[in-house]
């Protein structure tokens, strides 16, 4: 009997179909086991490895679990009913199977081991993002990549070999072949430069895919249930990199930008108030916010959109700058102030206020032009 992959839709001619999970349980005392009958056509239908699954269930139950890929059998150790691992089979599939923007289960995990990284992508909606490795179950994962991935990580392997053999110069007689030159990585300036890179919309969309895959972190179901001020520490500590940081303080200013373009309606007008608490909270310095308010950059957004959300950004730039020039101003007051002396009169009702001017030293009057 088959069943919706995602069971929490009851539509009957839902597309995505796997089978009802089968248990039985082998064995007595200290060596009784649960044998998932059906684990590999289960694992087939969610498009995953079934090692992925049996190992969630260890992690979960907190059991041991086999494989014995030849013969087909995945074990849990412990007794445990069907219906009990079908329930916790939902929440391997909304973790690691479901897309989140879509919900349909037509993606595949992508590892990058010198990263450690896993990603999501989505072959209905296009969707590509990064899973949250928090679960026990993601070491694994790394640890074992899905076939469907094994390419990228033989690629890595073959690059640091190639790096390997020109470290003790065994180029294999291959060194006159120009495709297997590692070119070295991207290194970027640490100057104000970065502010103009590449504006086109093709630019734009890579680093808005970047940003938002790493954002995604930050919207996951599990989160949305914490209370706010748990939501906000996460966010804090996400971003707490800015700090004494210039070159982190300029991304994280493009990372609001792309934020501002997905939602425009709801934080276009908050622009000045979300800029002031990032300041406030010392994620971003005076200057870097000056600097960034003197140039429309289409880096990250359109120009014109860009225009807004400078333009919204304005009456906190005012502030800032007023209160840099009041800042200034007080100094100048605390130097004039050296010079006030209060003078007491015993024919004056009020308190008068003279300027005094340096008094010469007696070394001073006593100094003798014609014998210098």
């Amino acid at each position: 009997m088959s069943i919706n992959v995602n069971r929490s839709v009851l539509d009957q001619f839902y597309r995505y179909k796997m089978p009802r999970l089968i248990a039985k349980v082998e064995g007595k005392g200290n060596g009784i086991k649960t044998v998932i009958v059906n684990m590999v056509d289960v694992a087939k239908a969610l498009n995953r490895p079934p090692t992925y699954p049996t190992k969630f269930f260890g992690c979960e139950l907190g059991a041991q679990t086999q494989f014995d890929a030849k013969n087909d059998r995945y074990i849990v150790n412990g007794s445990h009913e069907a219906n009990k691992l079908q329930d916790m089979l939902d929440g391997f599939i909304r973790k690691f199977v479901l897309c989140p923007e879509c919900d349909n289960p037509e993606t595949d995990l992508h590892i990058n081991p010198k990263k450690q990284t896993i990603g999501n992508s989505c072959k209905a909606c296009g969707y590509r993002g990064m899973l949250d490795t928090r679960h026990k179950l993601c070491t694994f994962i790394l640890k074992n990549p899905p076939e469907n991935d094994s390419g990228s990580v033989k690629k890595e392997k073959e690059k640091k070999n190639r790096k390997k053999d020109k470290e003790n110069g065994s180029s294999g007689g291959e060194a006159g072949n120009h495709n297997d030159i590692d070119a070295p990585d991207a290194v970027e300036d640490d100057d104000d430069g970065d502010w103009a890179e590449e504006t086109t919309e093709e630019a734009q969309r890579r680093r808005m895919e970047e940003i938002s895959e790493h954002a995604k972190g930050l919207t996951l179901t599990e989160d949305l249930e914490k209370s706010l001020e748990e939501r906000v520490n996460i966010f804090y500590n996400f971003v707490k990199f800015c700090h004494n940081n210039k070159k982190a303080q300029k991304y994280l200013l493009g990372g609001f930008e792309c934020l501002v373009k997905l939602y425009q309606t709801q934080l276009l007008p908050r622009v000045p108030i979300i800029l002031k608490d990032l300041y406030d909270a010392d994620l971003l310095e005076e200057d870097v916010i000056l600097a960034w308010a003197e140039k429309v950059s289409k880096k990250y957004v359109s120009k014109e959109l860009a225009k807004e959300i400078h333009a919204k950004a304005e009456p906190f730039v005012k502030w800032l700058k007023e209160a840099e020039e009041e800042s200034e101003g007080s100094e100048e007051e605390e130097d004039e102030d050296d010079n006030v002396e209060v003078v007491y009169s015993s024919s004056a009702r009020e308190l008068k206020m003279e300027t005094t001017k340096p008094e010469k030293s007696d070394h001073e009057e006593d100094i003798d032009i014609d014998a210098i």
